[in-house]
């Protein structure tokens, strides 16, 4: 049974800051790696950030390098992304997700997602 629990979302001002959480049931020791996608209205949903839960090697989409960042804490099966200096652009429901398979290029299991709203 895997269970992905965002929190934290809510709105903010621009050049402002929001912390997201992922709590995750299930056997995270065996996952390769959780991330983080974000989906705006009338757009797809994107990449945001990822990191290995062995590791913890994180990657970024450029639109959030320097302003964003994702941790984990292993004993406590969760993930973060720290938002700062946010923008209205990063207005969006911020989803979840974990990646099983290191050699596969999927994502498995996601999240309900969290709103985030930037304001002007």
């Amino acid at each position: 049974q895997v269970q992905l629990v965002e929190s934290g979302g809510g709105l903010v001002q621009a050049g402002g800051s929001l912390r997201l959480s992922c709590a995750a049931s299930g056997r995270t020791s065996s996952w390769y790696a959780m991330g983080w996608f974000r989906q705006a209205p009338g757009k797809e949903r994107e990449f945001v950030a990822a990191i290995t839960w062995g590791f913890a090697r994180t990657s970024y989409a450029d639109s959030v390098k320097g302003r964003f960042t994702i941790s984990r804490d292993s004993a406590k099966n969760t993930v973060y992304l720290q938002m700062s200096s946010v923008k209205p652009e990063d207005t969006a429901v911020y989803y979840c997700a974990a990646r099983i398979n290191r050699y596969v290029e999927k994502y498995d299991y996601w999240g309900q997602g969290t709103q985030v709203t930037v304001s002007s």
